[in-house]
């Protein structure tokens, strides 16, 4: 029962009507960002930040959650309804639920789309619940070499995994490296980077990097983006699946389901390469794969069951070890820490009711999520029609009034504004934000533990070798590493080898 009690002791925290509401707020708001092309869950928390300082910590994480795993589906309705993904990891949904609303089906996708996401994010909870505890035991292990060796592969399949350039990301995430070192050195007070400006003698704060790369850049660059006129939305009917495709799509959803759980874990990998692995998946194991991209309804099971399975398991490595998976989490990272809250191996003995409230809320969020998907459709297309002329200045206001709220300081206004500007030319030169935020976040726990590592092993490196943990850890990392040259190499060798047989 000692394992039990705090699950349901959670159950406990989330049945509070406050708690309660948050969490229906949070699906809420986050299926109507996922409708809203580009904003992204991401940017949301973000601008919402400044908000939670007077919630309750576990009022406040239990509705950036909601936000998180409730624009997955957002961004499904925009992709069968106007081919248009709402959100990066519904990017493939379009290929078979836009050809299904054109055959009259749209019902049927977004009602697959439902039964999957709910499935997948179930069983990720049920994974979360019983695996968190044995990852944050194990954890207890870790010192600093552990975890100067996992923040070393974070950053690493952060840059290798994440979607894009590979060259693209890495530039990303060595300036997200740059930037973590700027202000006041810990260990000897020495100040760096900061060019005699006192108001980044303690560093830049992560509030007014996440706002503007997230929320002032990709307002500006949605702008860009949207000037083109969005068709007709296809109406949508027969909601509820037909046996003949939920038979179909079993499979699927039961593969999107383990995928997305283990995909959503890696750092880099999140809801959007789950969501592409699925697809990849099922178009592989198909009898007929050309059925995919002409209605395929395991086309967007597959895919759908996958992006909310990885959008809750994501949650295990920022609970358990402190090492947010994607920037959303780098983002819900950072509002625990404002919460007075260190994510980490102690934080489920320490604070359970925070980690058991916020586990069990996403069942509850899950429940609503089925339940409320269908009947907001037609609010949700009339939202659309909104111009994004109208929405992108009440949104850049909310962004920088609460970006001076966070220490009346119009120096981090100055930050978001700037950040905003750099955001906004990555997205316009193919450069993705993520890794810059990710490697942010892991770029001080890299640097401290590494130097205290050093002082442990007196200097000795070889010593990382040493201590089981940090040894593999160390193997994986020169795996990522060297595994693309490697295969490339072999590429490379086997078309000479082709080419020299067909000349002879």
């Amino acid at each position: 029962m000692d394992f039990f009690d705090p699950v349901l002791n959670g159950f406990g925290v989330v049945l509070d009507p406050q708690n309660l509401l948050y969490c229906l707020m949070g699906v809420v708001i986050g299926m109507l960002i996922g409708v809203l092309p580009g904003l992204g869950p991401a940017a949301t928390i973000a601008i919402l930040l400044p908000l939670t300082y007077g919630i309750d910590p576990v009022t406040a994480i239990i509705m950036l959650a909601g936000i998180f795993y409730g624009a997955q589906y957002g961004g499904t309705i925009t992709s069968v309804l106007l081919r248009l993904p709402g959100e990066a990891s519904s990017v493939v949904t379009v290929f078979d639920g836009y050809v299904l609303a054109k055959q009259g089906k749209a019902g049927t996708a977004l009602g697959i789309a439902a039964i999957g996401s709910f499935i997948g994010g179930t069983v990720a909870i049920i994974g979360l619940t019983f695996l968190a505890p044995l990852v944050a035991s194990f954890a207890l292990d870790f010192g600093p070499p552990e975890y100067t060796a996992l923040a070393l592969v974070g950053i690493l399949l952060v840059a290798t995994i994440s979607g894009g350039t590979k060259i693209k990301a890495l530039i990303a995430a060595a300036v997200g490296l740059l930037l973590a070192t700027v202000g006041r050195d810990v260990f000897t007070g020495a100040e760096r980077f900061t060019f005699g400006n006192l108001s980044l003698a303690d560093g830049i704060d992560f509030v007014p990097i996440a706002m503007g790369l997230f929320g002032i850049g990709e307002i500006l660059y949605n702008l860009e983006e949207r000037h083109r006129a969005v068709s007709a939305p296809a109406k949508v009917a027969n909601v509820w699946p037909s046996r003949a495709d939920l038979r179909k799509s079993s499979g699927a959803i039961g593969r999107g389901s383990v995928l997305g759980f283990f995909l959503g874990i890696l750092p880099g990998g999140g809801a959007t390469i789950s969501s592409m692995v699925s697809y990849a998946v099922e178009k592989k194991r198909a009898k007929d794969p050309s059925r995919f991209g002409k209605g395929a309804v395991e086309g967007v099971a597959g895919p759908e069951t996958a992006n909310n399975a990885a959008a809750t398991s994501s949650f295990i490595p920022l609970l358990t070890l402190g090492i947010p998976a994607n920037a959303t989490m780098a983002i819900i990272f950072g509002a625990l820490l404002i919460h007075g809250i260190t994510p980490g191996p102690q934080l489920i003995s320490e604070d359970p009711e925070l980690f058991w409230g916020v586990v069990n809320s996403m069942y509850i969020g899950n429940i609503l999520l089925l339940i409320l998907s269908i009947p907001l459709v037609g609010l949700f297309v009339k939202i659309l029609r909104v111009r994004a002329a109208i929405l992108a200045p009440i949104t850049a206001l909310i962004t920088i009034l609460g970006a001076y709220t966070i220490r009346n300081s119009m120096f981090d206004v100055l930050l978001v504004v700037l950040f905003g500007a750099l955001g906004y030319l990555m997205k316009k030169f193919g450069f993705e934000p993520g890794p810059l935020v990710l490697a942010f976040v892991l770029g001080e726990l890299l640097e401290s533990n590494l130097r205290r590592s050093l002082l442990v092993l007196e200097g000795d490196v070889s010593g990382f070798l040493t201590r089981p943990i940090s040894a593999t850890l160390l193997v994986i990392f020169v795996l990522v590493a060297v595994g693309p040259m490697i295969k490339s190499a072999l590429a490379r060798r086997q078309r000479d080898t082709t080419r020299v047989n067909a000349d002879s």
